[in-house]
């Protein structure tokens, strides 16, 4: 997996982290995605952030 493609998506409230990827060249846009938060125990949405 190439580093570029690796972002970071971080719960705003906890802090808690998940790394995926993303194209770039068709997807210009933050990315926005409703994951499992474990520290709260519920789906919380994960907004991207620098690594």
């Amino acid at each position: 997996m190439s580093q570029d493609q690796l972002i970071q998506l971080k719960a705003k409230g906890t802090g808690q982290v998940y790394w995926t990827r993303k194209n770039k060249k068709l997807v210009t846009r933050k990315i926005e995605l409703k994951k499992y938060d474990p520290k709260s125990r519920t789906r919380v949405t994960f907004k991207e952030s620098k690594k």
